[in-house]
């Protein structure tokens, strides 16, 4: 699933993306450091994985969106 990076603390390794249709979902330092990545501005497109639905969705994996 694509979003858009929405906030992001760097001393946490956590922060929000915004689903395409607005939907704001917290990601924790487990699910950032899956994706390798070493930072994260906010506006970068990223890919998420999620597991769980509704207000129990969280999301396992963010990295960058690549074509």
């Amino acid at each position: 699933m694509q979003a858009t990076a929405y906030t992001y603390d760097p001393d946490s390794r956590s922060g929000q993306v915004l689903l395409d249709d607005g939907t704001p979902v917290p990601f924790d330092a487990p699910a950032f450091d899956a994706g390798g990545l070493l930072l994260l501005r906010p506006g970068q497109r990223v890919r998420v994985e999620t597991e769980g639905e509704g207000g129990a969705r969280r999301i396992t994996l963010v990295t960058l969106q690549t074509f």
